[in-house]
């Protein structure tokens, strides 16, 4: 089934994606939750104009997303958190910690742009993440949590 995203779908695509999806899982899931429209040939011709219209708007916002991808690889990020023996932490470090200290830092990105690597941070140390400030621009940023 061919469908036309009409919102980010995470492991799918991104809006104004033309997508092949398995019948059930459009017909089920994304057309009813309003994620997704079928993409007929009319559709298609709309989505077209739509691209085309929008393409200048894009390249401002690429160049926005850009720069601010060169500030946020400009920051030393410390998380502080409390430590058990050794190096080991109580509770962990998320992407809710590490947006709260971008914003900190003075740039405010939402929690659900951000994934660390491997997950949750459990001890201490030096660790990556990267931020999606666009469908093209990704930026890898290092963070260090260290003890109270």
């Amino acid at each position: 089934m061919e469908l036309i995203l009409r919102q980010d779908v995470e492991n799918l695509g991104f809006k104004d994606d033309v997508v092949d999806v398995k019948n059930g899982y459009g017909r089920n899931f994304l057309i009813p939750t309003g994620q997704a429209v079928l993409a007929t040939s009319s559709a298609k011709k709309v989505l077209a104009e739509n691209l085309k219209q929008r393409a200048y708007k894009e390249a401002k916002v690429i160049e926005d997303a850009t720069s601010l991808a060169e500030t946020i690889k400009g920051y030393e990020i410390k998380i502080t958190s409390k430590t058990g023996s050794g190096d080991k932490l109580f509770g962990s470090v998320n992407n809710i910690d590490l947006a709260n200290a971008l914003e900190k830092a003075g740039t405010a990105i939402d929690k659900k742009f951000i994934k660390v690597v491997g997950g949750s941070v459990k001890r201490l140390g030096k660790y990556d993440a990267s931020v999606r400030l666009h469908r093209t621009v990704v930026a890898d940023i290092t963070f260090e949590v260290i003890a109270e």
